[in-house]
């Protein structure tokens, strides 16, 4: 097609643009107009003129609710873009998908791949409010997904490079700022860092009088901080929030939904107080269920129930409780929300005998590692995608030096024509372009020692969350583990010995989540130190053993000099011993473990038998506790091998390096 013929079909492929963009007319006439656009740009064959309309036509179809054509026609789009290497399109795509496989699809790692495309794209084209948005979406979905220390990470650059915008343009970004301190206060509270919680919802309550909706916003800012100071137990000071919302009711009234919740949130506040009436507040959680009943709000009824069935066990009401745990298990199975699901199995556990509680604590447990499982397995895809992009940033990076490269050439040769025809001075010339070609170089081996350093860094990055994913899984996870089977054995136990038990492992409790917060603060934390080791690895022997129901020998020898051993061996000899007897409780069925020390002549060797099912070495190479137990090994620089054979038991060898 010659131009002269194109020019009028450009012409009107330009003014249906038009009319698919004119916010005047019907959504349905809008689309009528990008359709033509796109069809009259197909008989081009221009594909950048294609990718324009098309475009238009993606949001043709977002704005009159076709979803499903909306996303085929932006993977098209996307696929055109990648092949015409615009990045502004491939960033913009990448976004809308992203949105559709969040919002639409709930499709979080598809969502999660889009959105970390967009955010490198917006980035390479320092577009900052859109890396912004993009990063914020990324943010969210690792909120979603539990994978709350990456949330934090990304939200805080979020409002980093809003405050930039906002130095740099003077225009306030209320709206995306006040989102950002949300998702940063709700996400700090999860990780139970209760103070900077509070002061992320403080900052966006001073927010929400610049916003359009400023009033709910404030109140279920409002909200937020109520719950965050209720998770600190300070209950005094999350009902005096809660009782200034309520005097609110106008506002509140125009969302029955939050209404309720705040009514629910206000009763058990009150509850967990221990300082109340019980018929007085019985009414009151009462009359809150049957408010969430009548708006037909199934979130908010289950909320309502699994309140009311707390309120009757706490009170030693358990048949009144009964029909509520059972209504919240019913609402949660089919909603689903999995950690009202998890909470309402319990319930229905404590209130339930015999096989019926036991069928509840077993589907308890079983979904409790299924959704464990899930988690690793979603924080690994992120790394896996974070990796993959990566590789595109780096690419989208080489391409950037090259544009800046070839722009500072370009302004070389024309300066050097420009003085050619002002100085007619070639010898200068020359000098100058030799010097434009020194300090070229000199760039490059600076930005090389840049790329070098930033390497150094990753890695050590790299390893650090290598280790705290090690500590997590091998010992908090385990004590749990043990914990938990404890106490399901004391469910049928009473009398003072079971209350006592029962405290203890409450106080085990108590010292797990001690032991998560140093865990975060302190990778190295000294814990054998100023004890017996033997002492500590007996205690650990005798606790799993009865928590497994395992006979157990455990032999030493007095001639290893522990206190000459480094700290960082003994804690990976601790937590190699506690994941194997996790490892033979859950797949060996044994009955007997048998774990001995002996000093030989430049090792000491570690040696944890059992007479369980035994397997087949060649074979099972892929469980993370063996990978564990085999990386903690390695670290020591020591040996490790397994004697196993099916149905003959199995024997685990180590030998560590030892200096006397």
């Amino acid at each position: 097609m010659s131009a002269q013929q194109s020019k009028p079909i450009l012409d009107s492929i330009l003014e249906l643009r038009e009319l698919a963009n004119n916010k005047t007319l019907s959504p349905e006439e809008r689309l009528k107009n990008a359709l033509n656009a796109s069809e009259l740009s197909s008989k081009t064959n221009q594909d950048s003129t294609v990718l324009n309309s098309n475009r238009i036509l993606a949001y043709s179809y977002l704005i009159n609710s076709e979803f499903d054509r909306f996303a085929m026609v932006s993977q098209d789009n996307l696929d055109l873009a990648i092949q015409l290497n615009d990045s502004l399109a491939i960033a913009i795509t990448s976004k809308n998908l992203g949105w559709y496989n969040y919002a639409i699809e709930g499709d979080n790692l598809k969502a999660y791949d889009f959105y970390l495309r967009a955010h490198k794209y917006f980035d390479a084209l320092n577009d900052l409010q859109q890396k912004a948005i993009a990063l914020s979406s990324i943010a969210t979905i690792q909120y979603d997904e539990k994978d709350y220390l990456g949330c934090e990470e990304n939200a805080i650059e979020v409002l980093n490079i809003l405050n930039t915008l906002q130095n740099q343009t003077g225009e306030a970004l209320y709206e995306d700022e006040y989102i950002c301190l949300n998702l940063l206060g709700v996400v700090t509270l999860k990780l139970e860092n209760y103070e900077q919680s509070i002061k992320y919802h403080q900052q966006a309550a001073g927010l929400t009088k610049y916003l359009s909706e400023k009033d709910m916003l404030s109140l279920q800012t409002e909200n937020n901080l109520a719950i965050t100071y209720r998770a600190d137990g300070n209950f005094k000071k999350a009902l005096a929030i809660y009782e200034d919302m309520l005097e609110r009711t106008e506002i509140l009234r125009e969302d029955p939904s939050f209404y309720a919740l705040v009514i629910i949130n206000f009763n058990t506040t009150k509850f967990m107080t221990g300082d109340y009436d019980f018929r007085e507040l019985e009414t009151e959680f009462l009359k809150t269920y049957k408010m969430s009943d009548s708006i037909d709000d199934r979130y908010t009824k289950l909320s309502a129930a699994i309140d009311v069935a707390k309120f009757y066990l706490a009170n030693d009401k358990k048949q009144l409780a009964i029909p509520f745990a059972k209504e919240s298990y019913t609402i949660s199975k089919d909603i689903p929300i999995n950690e009202l699901y998890l909470e309402s199995m319990l319930l229905l556990a404590r209130l339930n005998n015999g096989e019926d509680s036991q069928s509840y604590l077993e589907e308890h447990i079983q979904l409790s590692d299924s959704l464990l499982k899930i988690e690793r397995s979603v924080r690994n895809k992120f790394a896996r995608i974070r990796y993959e992009t990566d590789k595109i940033e780096d690419e989208n990076q080489r391409m950037s030096q090259q544009r800046i490269w070839l722009s500072i050439v370009s302004i070389t040769l024309l300066l050097a024509l420009f003085l050619l025809y002002i100085v007619v001075n070639q010898r200068a010339k020359n000098k100058q372009l030799k010097f434009e070609k020194d300090q070229q170089k000199a760039n490059e081996e600076i930005y090389n020692l840049m790329l070098s350093q930033q390497d150094k860094v990753d890695e050590a990055r790299a390893n650090e969350k290598k280790r705290i994913s090690q500590d997590m899984h091998d010992g908090i996870l385990g004590r749990l583990f043990g914990t938990r089977l404890s106490l399901d054995s004391l469910n049928f136990s009473e009398g003072k010995d079971a209350i006592r038990s029962r405290a203890n492992y409450i106080v085990e409790l108590k010292g797990i989540e001690e032991d998560i917060r140093k865990i975060s603060h302190d990778l190295n934390s000294d814990f054998v130190s100023g004890s017996n080791f033997m002492t500590i690895v007996s205690e650990l022997i005798e606790k799993q053993s009865k928590a497994y129901k395992l006979e157990y020998l455990f032999d030493f020898s007095d001639a290893v000099d522990w206190e000459s051993i480094s700290n960082k061996t003994k804690i990976n000899i601790y937590r190699i011993i506690q994941e194997s007897l996790q490892n033979i409780y859950k797949h060996a069925e044994a009955t007997r473990v048998e774990v001995r020390f002996t000093l030989e002549s430049k090792s000491v060797g570690l040696q944890i038998s059992d007479n369980g099912k035994g397997f087949d070495v060649k074979k099972s190479k892929k469980g993370i506790g063996l990978k564990n137990i085999k990386s903690r090994v390695s670290e020591l620089k020591g040996s490790l091998r397994f004697d196993a054979d099916i149905g003959k038991g199995t024997n685990v060898i180590i030998n560590i390096p030892y200096k006397s």
